[in-house]
């Protein structure tokens, strides 16, 4: 099988070759795909936080998924960091048709996604139309207040928190009315999320009520916080240290370029943080045994989709960079994207280049429900039941603003994590293309140098280099999916 991504670490790649074959779309016989022919399958996503590739190993349940589902080895996310990629994923939209371009401030946060009516329309007011019970538990948007906010429109049951990186200690609006939770183990965020979804899957089950739960964790985002279960997992376990590990890229832009090797120090935090977050997504994992198990004691496994993915990637030491973000490079962008369930191609890896922006149009695809003409993303149900999209993208687009600078952020780049300043990028299948306001440009070619460690950006042939600049800026000017696909 082709590998899930290039950085995918060895151990996920051999436990996925037995059952994986490679994915020429359109090669077979299509499925048939859930919800066209009147069924309207369950939908739970699991959205983790800051969840890298190379933690994929650690998530058991997950590798099985990929065994029996379909993966996209080009999934992009519109922006790395929170608030953005969640309002693209709830919306379909780019940041520039969302406006919510950081986690707080006047262009970004719960505020900025609130004031302008975003929440008006996503996938779940979509799908709770069409018939779903439909429930959000964990972390929402940044910026919201468990205590002040409302309910937002679309959701039958609300869990939410507010911040809670910690696991305990926090208040869950518990559908508009406020519940606190203490520091004892029963306390911690994710096993509270893994129970009440349970719950909510046997009463709508029992209520014959097709159903859509977004599982949203704040694992394994900082601190790092396990489980007490799993504090003492996997001794003496160090993070990976791959060609970017500690390396400068050639050519770096203003913002990387000084950036000193990693002391010894840095080095040993890198360790330890990285140790912290395999042990913080065990309780992931579990999760989502927790709730297939309750999905099949209700008797609804099989006419269920199960989607894992992240809002965004996570560097530890590459680069010279401490833990951080926002960066365009892959180990920021690029995040996971495993779906199974009904009509889905196993053990399938997907070539096509995917967005968090397509995520509300293939649920409400699943659900038989229209898709607003403003919705920039696009079904990717063709995509996992075998069949050839008639036009497909070419690029994802990532639109960041920065640096960040905003002490209220709990994404806030500490010192040498990393803080680029505003850029726009379009990641294609084999390439990474980045220009930021002061006019740097990188360049990666990712089927030569998979790492992004040589950014070729001044040597690209004129026309080349005019072409990518015209797709970028077709790209952040477009509404709507045809016009982004083109």
């Amino acid at each position: 099988m082709a590998p899930i991504t290039r950085l995918l670490i060895p151990a996920l790649t051999v436990a996925l070759a037995s059952t994986a074959v490679a994915c020429s779309v359109g090669s077979s016989a299509p499925s048939q795909p859930s919800g066209s022919a009147g069924s309207k399958p369950n939908i739970v996503l699991v959205l983790t936080d800051d969840l890298s590739m190379n933690l994929l190993q650690y998530l058991p349940h997950v590798q099985e998924m990929a065994r029996t589902g379909t993966s996209f080895a080009n999934y992009t996310v519109t922006d790395s960091l929170c608030c953005p990629s969640r309002s693209s994923l709830f919306t379909g939209m780019l940041p520039h048709d969302t406006g919510v371009f950081t986690n707080g401030g006047k262009d970004g946060g719960y505020a900025v996604f609130h004031g302008r009516g975003d929440d008006k329309s996503t996938y779940a007011t979509s799908l709770q139309q069409a018939g779903y019970h439909t429930a959000m538990m964990g972390k929402y948007l940044n910026g919201y207040d468990p205590k002040t906010d409302a309910v937002p429109p679309g959701w039958n049951e609300w869990d939410v928190a507010g911040n809670a990186y910690g696991e305990f200690d926090y208040d869950l609006n518990e559908n508009g009315t406020l519940k606190h939770y203490g520091k004892n183990p029963e306390d911690y965020l994710v096993d509270v999320m893994a129970g009440k979804a349970a719950q909510f899957v046997s009463t709508s089950a029992a209520a014959h009520a097709p159903f859509a739960i977004e599982l949203a964790t704040f694992a394994p985002h900082g601190p790092y916080t396990p489980a007490p279960r799993d504090a003492d997992a996997f001794p003496g376990l160090t993070a990976p240290r791959g060609p970017a590990f500690d390396a400068l890229p050639s050519a770096a832009p203003p913002w990387l370029a000084s950036r000193t090797p990693l002391t010894d120090k840095e080095k040993t935090t890198i360790d330890k943080d990285f140790r912290k977050r395999a042990q913080a997504v065990q309780s992931v994992d579990k999760m989502i045994g927790t709730v297939q198990d309750a999905l099949d004691q209700a008797g609804v496994r099989g006419s269920t989709d199960i989607v894992f993915t992240s809002d965004n990637g996570y560097h530890m030491g590459e680069y010279r960079l401490t833990p951080g973000k926002q960066t365009a490079f892959d180990t920021d962008v690029h995040v996971p994207l495993v779906i199974t369930g009904p009509g889905v191609k196993a053990g399938v890896t997907v070539n096509q280049p995917a967005e968090n922006i397509d995520l509300r149009p293939t649920f409400e695809a699943l659900a038989g429900a229209s898709t607003p003409t403003q919705v920039d993303g696009e079904s990717l149900v063709p995509l996992l039941t075998g069949t050839t999209p008639q036009a497909w993208r070419t690029v994802g687009l990532i639109e960041h603003h920065g640096p960040d600078f905003d002490k209220a952020d709990p994404d806030k780049p500490k010192k040498n994590s990393g803080n680029p300043s505003t850029y726009e990028a379009i990641r294609g299948v084999t390439y990474t293309y980045v220009e930021y306001t002061d006019g740097t440009k990188e360049y990666y070619d990712r089927r030569t140098d998979p790492q992004e460690l040589h950014n070729t950006a001044t040597q690209l042939a004129p026309d080349e280099a005019q072409r990518l600049h015209d797709t970028l800026q077709a790209m952040i000017s477009c509404h709507g999916a045809t016009a982004c696909r083109r």
